[in-house]
């Protein structure tokens, strides 16, 4: 076996020939340089993968030699850095005008080979960006290029969209400032299908424009929260699906309320308690012994608190009913938080009223928006320190390569 084929097996066995090898040395940059040697393999594409435009890949007519001689990184060869030398001709393309020729190790516009990229791409998604920046020895910033161009490359060749029926939607702050992205999950599969920048009608009309007429009219249950521009792009570009409110966010107002009228409360009555604030928020059920004491008192010496309350985990339990009775229970509760005569509870019997035909689609269908919360805890974490996921782009492309099935397989390994 010639030594030639040798290497270009080990390098990946992409169509390519190696004319030479060679043993460089090179200095790393930073505050301690440290000086080592690398393979650097002279390669050119086998002569049916020639002169073929980088985009499309069709065949098309030589414009120049190009600028300079590129080099692409490649795995590792045990401990030793190896590098892909080739010439980067250009050809004109009648689609795509004059653009670099396409090599068959690497991705148009990319520095480093297929083998490389995907292994960089797994990695990331099953362990923090740092670690693998470190172990492959490159920057953080050139993990999160490649992630994207991995991203692009899987949406090129899997349409996410294909299939949707039943689809959860939320947005999430993924920095200060009111920086939001509005994220779509399948229900069917769990997985993140779309994302983008921005929480409005326009982000949501992006999703819709990409999925199609015919896609949207196939969509059958919604889930969301009470995000008035949600559910008017809804009724306007899937009529026929079935709105449902996620019951977390009805709960949530509720809550908000009982915060406040404990605040309210208490501080009329002069009271100062640690514990009170969780013995009205947590479930019954979860509540230690220092907070079961803090609601003995508050049933005791707190009556308007103490309604409050009831009023919030009668309304945990219409979501935990569900169905029919759900809906009797809903019934009652909107009769009893309405003559409370406790203002908070009255302003949120007034919002749960005009979302209650929503609420009842949530009853009667059981869908809630959990999958696209564990998505949103997900993205929080890539945006912590050990991940720097701080940009939109690179923060989506992460998301979708991690919850969105989009994680090459590793190379020469099965997926």
């Amino acid at each position: 076996m010639r030594k030639s084929r040798v290497f270009a097996t080990v390098l990946g066995g992409q169509d390519m020939v190696i004319d030479d090898v060679m043993i460089e040395t090179e200095t790393s940059r930073g505050k301690r340089p440290v000086t080592s040697e690398a393979l650097v393999f002279a390669v050119r594409p086998k002569a049916n993968q020639a002169s073929r435009c980088s985009r499309c890949q069709k065949r098309c007519p030589g414009y120049d030699g190009g600028d300079a001689i590129r080099r692409w990184r490649s795995l590792d060869l045990g401990t030793t850095k190896a590098y892909l030398q080739a010439a980067a001709p250009r050809v004109a393309c009648p689609e795509h005008g004059v653009v670099v020729a396409h090599v068959p190790w690497a991705r148009p516009g990319a520095r480093h080979t297929w083998a490389f990229e995907d292994t960089a791409a797994w990695l990331s998604a099953h362990a923090a960006i740092s670690v693998v920046a470190v172990f492959l020895r490159v920057a953080w910033r050139t993990i999160a290029a490649i992630v994207g161009r991995v991203v692009a490359d899987g949406r090129d060749t899997n349409d996410l969209l294909v299939g949707l029926t039943r689809i959860g939607i939320d947005e999430i702050a993924y920095r200060k400032g009111h920086r939001y992205l509005t994220c779509v999950i399948d229900h069917t599969t769990g997985r993140l299908v779309w994302a983008a920048e921005g929480r409005n009608k326009d982000t949501l009309g992006r999703f819709f424009d990409q999925l199609g007429a015919e896609r949207a009219a196939a969509l059958t249950h919604v889930s969301c929260d009470g995000a008035e521009w949600i559910h008017a792009v809804l009724r306007d570009r899937a009529p026929a699906a079935v709105i449902c409110l996620d019951p977390f966010h009805v709960v949530a107002w509720a809550l908000k309320a009982l915060d406040k009228v404990r605040v309210r409360t208490m501080a009329r009555a002069g009271v100062r308690d640690r514990h009170a604030m969780w013995a009205v928020r947590k479930n019954p059920a979860d509540l230690t012994g220092e907070q079961r004491t803090s609601l003995a008192a508050i049933t005791a010496t707190n009556a308007t608190l103490y309604r409050a309350y009831l009023l919030k985990e009668q309304l945990r339990e219409v979501f935990r009913v569900k169905g029919r009775d759900g809906r009797r229970l809903l019934a009652g509760w909107l009769s009893w938080a309405s003559h409370s005569r406790i203002p908070e509870f009255v302003a949120v019997a007034r919002t749960v009223r005009r979302h209650k035909e929503l609420i009842g689609n949530t009853l009667d269908h059981q869908l809630s928006n959990a999958r696209s919360e564990a998505t949103n805890t997900h993205l929080r974490a890539l945006t912590k320190r050990a991940y720097g996921f701080h940009s939109p782009e690179a923060l989506i492309g992460m998301a979708m390569l991690t919850r969105g099935g989009l994680c090459p397989a590793l190379p020469g390994r099965a997926a």
